[in-house]
């Protein structure tokens, strides 16, 4: 083990995507040139960018929600993989995971145009159909039987740091932590036999502090919370994860919510899923579908306690491990 500790190098690039940072830490044998491997990183997730932004009038998702009821729309196969799976656990989530929900997190300012009181008042009170009945998805792409906005912001940052991972995977490296924006994949373990180390954020929007670590070996982790993104009406704060029965910012959330799962677009979606089902809903959901997940719910006094489910969280949080490997 001290030979092969010994001829690892560790190397960390980073680079812009998607209105914030990706970063990757990984070992590998002493002389690699980082260059093409941080090209093909980018590469990987400008892919993910092109297709699935809604802050992009020419990606794909856009071109897409554009798209006129009825003819089928073909789309690139990564797009499809997303849409595939946020159809999948929107429904084993009973709807709470809804990819329809375009309208609403827009008409709310959270895309890339402001707040407007009468997109709100349509987005809250229209006639709503799920992406669920709304879209068919073949191998000849994608077709909406109704008017549908759609909105991958709970899944495609996910997404994008599989494509990290896979893209490491593809450059002869199988040893390496890789993220965007706080949603993180570990890939196997460190040179030295341990598990990669991860922080679950307290629900503090004045300061960044752990509140636990994880250690992952192949594993995803991915926390949404109301601490970050939200907005303030009559002085409260409303968490930008929308509540799909509503049009509306999510009332009496978590404070935020952390999934661990073999892939990051799944740790991601299910955590926005489990931030609107609520801790009672959620953490039966979360058991049903054999998630660890942490629930972590805020008072009035601002006080913080916890809600845990599956076997990682029921240890000590800064002991509990991991292997989600396939």
């Amino acid at each position: 083990m001290s030979k092969m500790f010994t001829e690892q190098q560790r190397f960390a690039l980073n680079g812009p995507t998607m209105g914030t940072r990706w970063t990757a830490l990984f070992f590998a044998p002493t002389g690699l040139d980082p260059a093409p491997v941080r090209i093909a990183l980018q590469s990987a997730v400008d892919c993910v960018d092109a297709q699935m932004s809604t802050w992009r009038p020419d990606s794909d998702l856009m071109r897409l929600n554009a798209a006129p009821v009825g003819p089928w729309v073909p789309v690139p196969e990564h797009l499809r993989r997303v849409l595939l799976l946020g159809l999948e656990i929107g429904r084993a989530s009973g709807g709470a995971f809804d990819i329809s929900m375009g309208d609403a997190v827009t008409a709310w300012g959270f895309g890339p145009e402001t707040a407007a009181p009468d997109r709100i008042r349509k987005a809250m009170t229209g006639k709503r159909t799920s992406a669920q009945d709304a879209l068919d998805i073949s191998e000849i792409g994608i077709r909406k039987s109704a008017p549908v906005s759609i909105d991958l912001n709970g899944i495609a940052k996910g997404y994008g740091v599989d494509r990290l991972a896979d893209t490491l995977q593809a450059q002869g490296i199988n040893a390496g932590l890789v993220g965007i924006d706080g949603e993180m994949r570990a890939l196997g373990l460190r040179p030295d036999g341990t598990a990669w180390t991860i922080a679950v954020e307290k629900p503090d929007s004045t300061r960044r502090a752990a509140h636990s670590i994880l250690a992952l070996e192949n594993a995803a982790v991915a926390t949404s919370g109301d601490y970050r993104h939200w907005v303030e009406v009559q002085g409260r704060r409303l968490s930008h994860t929308m509540d799909p029965h509503r049009g509306a910012p999510l009332i009496a959330a978590p404070a935020s919510v952390t999934v661990v799962a073999p892939s990051c677009a799944e740790a991601d979606a299910w955590a926005t899923a489990l931030m609107v089902l609520g801790p009672q809903t959620g953490a039966r959901r979360a058991k049903e579908r054999g998630l660890d997940a942490l629930f972590l719910l805020r008072n009035d006094a601002g006080e913080v306690t916890e809600v845990r489910v599956g076997p990682l969280f029921s240890q000590d949080p800064a002991a509990g491990a991991s292997n989600m490997g396939t």
